[in-house]
């Protein structure tokens, strides 16, 4: 069975919450279980976490590019600062999808800058809680030609 690991950046566990009028009232544990009912439906192993530290994520990140197929990364802030999480993206063999639930350019200036973009296999914004499930169809589909 393919697997897809998901990892989220910072304040990300507290969708639902945080400024519902950008990011809407969906939980993160919502969009994890939406998530893993597309795994089941479609024969994909997902492995879902969530940190609010860099160096974890990094750790995450790493794990990932030894133990599944595919990643999609929503970095959250850590889009626009960290170095550490391009360097480790950079260096795992496996496709990657970066993902925001907002149009990050549509928002405040310092969110038009993407540490990841360049070498991100494909990008999703703006599109909601559904960015996660767009991204697991694009990631599926990848993993199962190759």
């Amino acid at each position: 069975m393919k697997k897809i690991a998901i990892i989220n950046g910072p304040n990300l566990n507290l969708l639902g919450t945080r400024e519902p009028e950008i990011y809407g009232y969906t939980t993160l544990k919502d969009i994890e279980n939406e998530c893993l009912q597309f795994g089941k439906d479609n024969g994909v192993e997902i492995i879902f976490n969530q940190s609010n530290l860099e160096g974890e994520i990094v750790n995450l990140i790493q794990h990932a590019s030894q133990n599944t197929d595919a990643i999609i990364i929503n970095a959250a802030a850590y889009t626009h600062t960290s170095v550490a999480i391009y360097d480790a993206l950079k260096a795992s063999p496996i496709p990657f999808v970066e993902i925001h639930i907002s149009n990050p350019h549509a928002r405040e200036e310092f969110r038009h800058f993407s540490y990841i973009s360049k070498i991100a296999d494909g990008i999703i914004a703006g599109f909601g809680k559904d960015s996660y499930i767009i991204a697991l169809q694009a990631l599926a589909q990848k993993i199962a030609s190759s």
